[in-house]
Formats: C-alpha cells, structure tokens, sequence
C-alpha cells in the first residue's frame, strides 16, 4: 500500500512541479489537511488514566489530481501516537489511501481505495466516518456503467482496509458485488416530465473467506463444524415519488428496501446457522409548511463482516440505518442508541410544522415545531428445540416476522420548538423523554434508565459583526448505579461571535445528582478563528467518559483532562 501511494503522490507532484498559467498539466489540483493534537493528563476523579506520551495527534492530508474525465489523489495519515479514543492499530503513519479514476463513453472505472454503497447499504456500504476511527475503505476495481439513459451497473471488487495491514497478505475476505438501478421516467421518453417518478433496483454481494478446520463437542462426540467460505447476501429495492403539483409544493415520498443474508457462522451471532434478514421501509409527505416522515426496519441476523471473527467496527461489508434521533446536544446524546445486527425493530416518526407569520403563535417571523418518536424493541426469537436455549453451530433460532420482541432496547419522544423574535433573537426549546435498555451499550442485566432532558439555545447579534449564544441543558433521572449512569446532569455553555472569524466559548457540564461519587464539574474553554479556508481552534478542559454514536454506530470515548486543538485547511 505504502509504494502504490507513494508513486501516485510522486506522479502528482510532479504535475504540481509542472503548472502553468493555465492549470497543472491542463489540470486542477485540490487538497485538504486536518491535524487534532490531544495532551492528557492523568485525572483520578474522573478517571483519565495517566498517558505514556505526553502528546497524541492524528493527521491527514488529501490531494486531489482532475483533468476532464482523469482524476487521482492520495490520502497520508498520521496517528502518532492516536488521540484517547482511537483504536492503538491504528498507530503509524503513511499513505492510506491511493486511487485513479477514468470515464470513458459510457463507463467509469476505478482502481485502488473508493468508497460505494448499494441501495441504503444493507448488503454493501464501504464508507469512512473519521470521528468514529471507522474506514472500511475498499481496495480493488470498480466499474460503473450506463449504457442507456436511466440504467446504471456497478461492479465491485477487492478488500477492506484493516488499521495499517497489507489486506493482500491478509486471509481477509474478498468481496465481489454488483448493483442494478433502473429509473422508469428516464428509460421512457414520454416519462420524463410526469408527476409521479419510480425507480427500483435490485444487488448481490458475495465474501470469499478461507476456513481452517473447526471443531466442536456435542454429546461427548467431536464434530466437524462445516463452515462456508462463500457468504452471499442479496436486496432488492424500490422507490415511488409524486409531485402534486398544488398551489402548496405538496410531494409523496415512499422507499421499500429488503435484504437477505445466506447462513453466515461468526463471531458476532454466536456461530448460528441461520439466514439473516433485513426491511428497511421510509415514507415522507411534504407541503408548505408541513413535513412528515415516517421510517420503519426489521433486522434479524444481519452481522456481515469479511472476516468471522471479527468483532469490533471495522470489516463491516454493510451499513444497517438508525432511525432513531441523532442529536446535537450533548446530554440529550447521553444515552445513545447502538443498532442491534443480531435483531431489532422499530419505527421513527417526524412531524414539522411552521405556524404561519402574522398569527397568534406565529408572531412576526412565524414558529417552527418539531416532534419526534422512535421505539426500537427485540424481535421474536424461540429456540428451534423448545427445550433448550439458542446455542452455537444450530439454525440458531425461528422467529415470526411480524412479531415485536418482548425487549424494549429504546424509546424517545422530543419536542422542539424554534422562534425568532426580532432580527436579532432567534431561540430554540427541545424536550425529550427517553427509556434506555443498557443492553444496546454492552451492559447487560443493568436497570432501564428513564430521562427527562431539556435544552434552551438562544442566540443574539450584539452588533452587526458580532453575536452572542447561550446554551442550557439539563438532564433529570432517578438512575444512581454506576459510573455510567450517574444521575441527574446540567449543562451551561456561552459562546461569542466576532465577524465570523473568531470565536470563543465557555463550557461546564456538572453532575451535580450523582449519590454514588464525586459531583464532577467537566468544565471546558476553547477559542477558535478562521482564516479564509483555514480554521484554528483550541481548547482546554475535561471530557467525560461516555459513548459516541453516529447513525447507529458507537465507539467508546475514554474520560481525558487536558488540552486539544484541531486545524484544518484546503486549497
């Protein structure tokens, strides 16, 4: 990997060498740098463990090379050592990620890392999420054709990224897949203008992964367990639009998306033999003023990595959505929900209104409200021998598929509400009441946790260059056990503003219910400026021990006390 991105880096730079007034080569150049440097220190209240090094940094730099229908870039990172919360494999530097990239008629080909998702990713999503420290980054060929107007192929083919291994000298499973979209209203001519839009779509994905001789004891007899090396997973696809075409922009949206897995033994279901499955379904509704969207899934034995034993988030073929609430406020994301591979459903409704200007609730510049429901459960398992419990090398499990699991995993209603009082005003009130299952955070047989949260944002323009924010949060539970659930919180952050280019903000989280330890102040100061494209910020304080979670995925964020800074910048 290192001599493929070096070369591609030695043939950009010596493009860059060769610019003239009209571009690099014909071409453009682009690019992009961020570097987050962390100091921790050891902080025995809060339990930031003592750090070796006295200074962690994680770094990377893109450079982009298009000219027409070429483009190729590199990707160099750095992790030396990673800052508190990356995984340690991913220590070292070097070029991660290598590409060249061609159209020619009706294809595009591209060779080296790419990223690409089928569908909505429940058979293949290769995707990164940087705060998470997740790339799963392919590394092979892929092709994507268009022959015709409103018809597209894909083709893939290659490894994960694993950390820093050479995934060619790897057992790592290779993953092969293809993907067909057919959109009706661009196929048909006489389609093309109509009100009501469809397309569907249907993609096969396959991992070849070697299996060594395994063995097992069932009744005092040694067997050996067959383990298959081809694991394939299908889905098919379809969704349906239409524009009314009223005086009120009012437009129909309804997506369908299921998924099957074929017998898949790993690390993560415990071995089982059973088929897994997955429905993703979305609706929405729109019309001036009014939004509603509504989503529903059934995952059952969905885990699908290119490597069995794998069982943290890397290797990851395919992406299953959360449709639950991602929030902004930190402890209304205290309690954040983690996807469930080995079987959940749920449903998610949004509704958003805007109270029309010039009316009671509306005022001057009208009301915004927001609600939100979502309740994820465990679905229906039984044992395929009634008498037993589920065990490793069996079928597993049956389940009835429209059966709810007798398992409550997660349970939120919110309410926002956002009002603009005068051109210098804007607030926003969010309430929310949330029911937590520990199980969904890996601490099983833990009380539920039930949570009442609030947050008052408030924002006003001091100046014209100028602004000023406040935020409050509070967090009010009965749930005293243990240092993740730690009783009742409150948070207070004040922000300044200055011309868009300087910023500095005052941050103290407090825990101030906590019965069982210390009432922790996790206080925080950060000043930031931008210039142009580049952006400097630092900051000084302490962080708290907790969970992170982004669509669904999670990763542990260890307690730190210290300084970090981040820049970014592009070109």
């Amino acid at each position: 990997m290192m001599k493929k991105g070096l070369l591609i880096a030695l043939v950009l730079f010596m493009a860059v060498g060769t610019a003239n007034a009209q571009g690099v080569l014909g071409g453009k150049v682009t690019g992009s740098f961020q570097m987050d440097m962390q100091v921790s220190r050891e902080d025995t209240l809060i339990g930031s463990q003592k750090v070796a090094e006295k200074f962690l940094s994680n770094a990377f730099a893109n450079i982009l090379y298009t000219n027409g229908d070429f483009s190729a870039g590199v990707r160099f990172e750095s992790y030396l050592n990673p800052i508190l919360g990356f995984d340690s494999q991913y220590k070292g530097a070097g070029f991660a990620n290598r590409f060249v990239s061609y159209k020619k008629d009706f294809l595009e080909i591209t060779v080296g890392n790419y990223y690409e998702q089928f569908g909505n990713g429940l058979i293949f999503r290769s995707y990164e999420e940087r705060n998470l420290g997740l790339d799963n980054a392919m590394d092979g060929a892929k092709i994507v054709a268009k022959p015709f107007n409103g018809i597209t192929l894909k083709g893939v083919i290659g490894k994960q990224r694993y950390y820093w291994e050479d995934v060619w000298k790897t057992d790592n499973g290779l993953i092969r897949g293809g993907d067909l979209e057919i959109s009706l209203n661009e196929l048909i001519p006489s389609l093309a203008n109509a009100a009501t839009r469809l397309s569907f779509g249907g993609s096969f994905v396959s991992v070849y992964e070697k299996a060594a001789s395994d063995y097992v004891t069932i009744a005092d007899t040694l067997y050996q367990r067959q383990i298959p090396e081809n694991i394939g997973a299908g889905a098919v696809r379809l969704n349906l639009s239409h524009d009314f075409s009223n005086s009120q922009g009012s437009s129909l949206n309804i997506g369908a998306e299921y998924a099957r897995k074929g017998q898949d033994p790993n690390a993560i279901n415990n071995y089982i033999y059973r088929n897994g499955e997955a429905l993703y379904l979305t609706a929405g509704y729109t019309q001036k003023g009014l939004g509603v969207s509504l989503a529903a899934k059934r995952i059952d034995n969905m885990s699908f990595k290119s490597r069995r034993n794998e069982v943290g988030n890397m290797l990851s073929v395919n992406y299953l959505p959360a449709i639950t609430r991602q929030h902004a406020y930190s402890l209304m994301a205290m309690y954040p929900y983690a996807t469930q591979v080995n079987g959940e459903m749920g449903i998610q409704a949004d509704v958003m209104y805007k109270i029309k200007k010039g009316t009671a609730l509306g005022g001057k510049y009208g009301t915004d409200v927001k609600l939100n429901y979502s309740r994820i459960n465990s679905i229906d398992k039984q044992p395929i021998d009634p008498s037993q419990t589920i065990k490793a090398t069996t079928m597993g499990y049956t389940s009835d598929f429209f059966k709810v699991g007798k398992d409550l995993y997660f349970e939120e209603i919110n309410f926002e509400l956002g009002k603009k009082f005068s051109s210098d005003l804007k607030t926003s009130f969010m309430y929310s009441y949330q029911t937590f299952n520990p199980i969904a955070s890996g601490h099983e047989g833990e009380p539920f946790v039930y949570a009442h949260i609030f947050a008052l944002d408030g924002t006003y323009k001091v100046a014209k260059t100028s602004s000023l924010r406040l935020e409050l949060q509070l967090l009010l539970t009965e749930q005293n056990y243990g240092e993740w659930a730690t009783g009742d919180w409150i948070q207070g952050t004040l922000e300044y503003n200055l011309s868009g280019r300087w910023f500095a903000a005052v941050t103290d989280q407090w825990n101030y219910g906590n019965a069982n330890g210390d009432k922790t102040h996790y206080y925080n100061v950060a000043v930031g400026c931008t210039f142009n494209t580049t952006r400097v910020q630092l900051s000084y304080g302490k962080q708290r021990k907790g969970i992170m979670c982004i669509g669904g995925v999670c990763r542990e964020v260890p307690a730190s006390n210290g300084l970090f800074a981040t820049i970014t910048s592009s070109f």
